[in-house]
C-alpha cells in the first residue's frame, strides 16, 4: 500500500513537532511547515500532500488566506484540509467549511487521539486498518523507545524520582507536558488553574513547577508572587511557559522570581525537558512533603 503524505501547517513548535513525530511512528510520510506562507509556497511549487492539518492564526498567512487560495487553485482544492485551531467560533467554523475544510478540531478540547482517528477517515482509510491491536489508540508523544532513552538519559543527570507540577489550562499542552516529562523519568502532577494547583502544593512538595502565565482564574504572575512569599515553597524553582514573550512580561516574572521563561512557540517537547532537567540538575533536591 502507498504511504499517505499528511502536511501540517502549524506555527506552535510543540504541537507541530509532536504531530509530526507521531503521524510519521504511524506509518505517514509527513512535511511541516511554521506558516501560511512557506505552506503555500511549497504547495505552488509541486508538493501535493494527501491530507493538510491547518491552523488558522498563524504569521504572514493565516489559514484562512490558505485556505482562499487554494481554493482558487484547481490543482489545490481537492486536497483535503482538516483544521486544528484555538478558536472554535460557530462563524470560523462555517467559514473555513464553506472554503473547503472537511473537518475541524479545537485544540484545548481534543483527545489527541483524535487527531489520528479523524485523518485516517479523511484519508479513506479504516479505523484500525494497518495498525498492530492495542495501537489504535494513540498519544501525541514519543513511543516506548523513545521512552526508554530518555529515561536513561535522565538517570545520567539525576532527575529520575523528582516531582514536577505543570500549571496549564490548554488541555492539549499540558497533556503533552505531562506526557514528556514523564518519559524522561520525574512524577508528574498537572493543575488547570491557581486553585487546583494550590490545593496540590497543600499536600505535594515539587521540585520544580511549570508555569503558565493565562490562567482560567489567578494568573500566573500571581500564583508566582504567591509562591515565593511561601517560606515552604519559595525555594521550588518556576519555569514559565507562556505565549506571552514581550520584554515587560518576562521582566516581571523574573523580578518576581522565576527560574526562567520559555515562550511555547519558539521551543520544542525535546528543548523544554531539557530545560528542565538543566534546571533540577542545578537545584538541590528538596525535602518531600
Amino acid at each position: 500500500m502507498n504511504q499517505k503524505t499528511i502536511f501540517v501547517v502549524e506555527d506552535d513548535t510543540v504541537l507541530r513537532t509532536v504531530l509530526l513525530e507521531k503521524l510519521s511512528q504511524s506509518g505517514y510520510l509527513v512535511e511541516g511547515a511554521e506558516d501560511g506562507s512557506i505552506a503555500l509556497q511549497k504547495l505552488h511549487a509541486g508538493f501535493r500532500p494527501d491530507l493538510i492539518l491547518l491552523d488558522i492564526l498563524m504569521p504572514h498567512k493565516n489559514g484562512m488566506e490558505v485556505l482562499e487560495e487554494m481554493n482558487g487553485d484547481q490543482a489545490l482544492k481537492s486536497i483535503p484540509v482538516m483544521i486544528i485551531s484555538n478558536s472554535g467560533q460557530p462563524v470560523e467554523i462555517e467559514r473555513a467549511k464553506k472554503l473547503g475544510a472537511r473537518d475541524f478540531l479545537i485544540k484545548a478540547v481534543f483527545d489527541p487521539s483524535e487527531v489520528l482517528e479523524k485523518a485516517r477517515v479523511l484519508l479513506g482509510e479504516q479505523i484500525g486498518q494497518d495498525v498492530p491491536k492495542g495501537e489504535t489508540h494513540v498519544d501525541l508523544d514519543y513511543d516506548t523507545a523513545h521512552a526508554g532513552s530518555d529515561a536513561a538519559k535522565a538517570r545520567t543527570d539525576g532527575v529520575v524520582g523528582q516531582r514536577a507540577l505543570v500549571v496549564e489550562d490548554d488541555k492539549f499542552l499540558r497533556d503533552l507536558f505531562v506526557r514528556k516529562l514523564t518519559t524522561i523519568g520525574l512524577d508528574v502532577r498537572h493543575a488547570v488553574d491557581g486553585k487546583e494547583a494550590f490545593s496540590i502544593l497543600e499536600q505535594w512538595k515539587p521540585d520544580i513547577i511549570l508555569l503558565d502565565l493565562l490562567l482560567p482564574d489567578v494568573d500566573g504572575f500571581e500564583i508566582l508572587a504567591r509562591l515565593k512569599k511561601d517560606e515552604r515553597l519559595a525555594a521550588v524553582p518556576v519555569m514559565i511557559l507562556s505565549n506571552l514573550g514581550q520584554q515587560e512580561d518576562i521582566d516581571r516574572a523574573m523580578h518576581l522570581g522565576a527560574k526562567g521563561f520559555m515562550v511555547k512557540a519558539n521551543f520544542n517537547l525535546e528543548e523544554i525537558a531539557s530545560r528542565v532537567q538543566e534546571v533540577l540538575s542545578e537545584t538541590p533536591v528538596s525535602e518531600k512533603a
